[in-house]
Formats: C-alpha cells, structure tokens, sequence
C-alpha cells in the first residue's frame, strides 16, 4: 500500500490557515472586550483584522459561526485554568476552595460568554449536551468524589452546574439586579452548604 507523501506547500497553507483563524479571534475578542458582543459584526472583524470581509465569512461562515467560535476559544483557555492554572482554580489547592473558585470564574466569565452564548444562537439542547459543559461536569463531579460525596457526585456535580447556567446569571444580573459579586459569594455558600451542610462563614465571601 502506498503511504502518502506529505506536501510541503500544504502543510504551509494549514498553518497559514490556522495562524489567519487566531488573528480573527483575537481581532473579535478585542471588539468584545472593548465594546461587547453586539459590536462584533463581519465588516468590524475584518476592519481590526485587516482583511477583507470575505476572508471572516470564509473561516467562520456565519456570525453566529463566529460567535460560536469565540465562545470555543474562551473555553479553552478556561478549561486549561482549571486543569494546569494557579490555585484555587487550578490544581494545588484543597478540592472545595477548587470547587468555590470553579463558580466564581464562572460568573466572572458570563458577561462575556453569555453574551457568546445568545449571539451563537444556542439552543438548548446545544447547551446541555455540548462538549465544553461535559467536561465541567466530569471536572465538578471529580472534586466531589474527591472531597467524599460518593455516588450522589454525578448527581450534584449537574445541579451545581445549573446554578452557573449564563442565561440564568445574566437574568439574575440584568433583570433582579443582583450584582456579579453577590452571585459570586452566593455559589461560594451553596457549594459550601452542599459539601459540608453549614453555610459559609461571612469572613469567606470575598476570598
């Protein structure tokens, strides 16, 4: 059987290809950053990117293409937070300060990535069952077990992930006026309540 031959040229284009990807998401992650997602439009992606429109409906198809994209590579780097960053939030720390800074990352996150979320035009069962809320999952529902909450871990690992849903804490934020620091000291009292069934000492909230 012939093996194929790799070719130059194209390995080239890939990386060309990929390096082109980055330098469109970093162009829309500043437009989120500085004016938010509503900002972020083909024409003014293209504008900071220094490209032409068709290249951003090329790599992305869509702007909810886009904006799924976005909200992809956000992930990511939260993702690599929780399994390699500094304590609490990443390894090197006591499972439930873990477990509290997973939420308050979280909520820190959802101005921008709820945002993502409703511009992505994300349905629910998308929300539900994609891959980035799998791996929260598995990564609470380890925490759990860890710290000793046996078979109830899968269980309790979704309802605390509820609790972090972006429409809900954008509902919460926008519409009952809870500020982002509230909800965060909130989840840090629920998720002490649920491991150790006390509520949190006041001294604790803002840590």
């Amino acid at each position: 059987m012939n093996t194929p031959v790799p070719i130059a040229g194209e390995s080239v284009e890939r990386c060309d290809a990929a390096r082109n990807r980055q330098r469109l998401l970093d162009a829309a992650a500043l437009l989120v950053a500085e004016r938010g997602p509503d900002a972020v439009t083909m024409d003014a992606v293209a504008a900071r990117a220094g490209v032409g429109k068709g290249t951003v409906f090329r790599r992305f198809g869509s702007r909810a293409g886009l904006m799924a994209a976005l909200l992809d590579h956000s992930e990511s780097a939260f993702q690599y937070a929780c399994m390699y960053g500094p304590p609490p939030l990443g390894p090197d720390a006591e499972p439930i300060a873990r477990l509290i800074a997973f939420g308050r990352a979280r909520i820190e996150l959802v101005e921008v990535q709820g945002e993502l979320l409703r511009a992505a035009e994300s349905s629910v069962e998308t929300r539900h069952g994609n891959a980035p809320r799998q791996v929260s999952l598995i990564h609470l529902e380890m925490l759990l077990r860890t710290i000793g909450m046996g078979a109830r871990s899968r269980l309790l690992a979704h309802s605390l992930l509820a609790a972090l849903d972006p429409g809900l804490i954008l509902y919460q934020w926008h519409e009952l006026g809870y500020s982002l620091k509230e909800l965060a000291d909130n989840w840090a009292d629920l998720t002490h309540r649920v491991v150790t069934g006390d509520s949190l000492p006041s001294t604790e909230y803002s840590t």
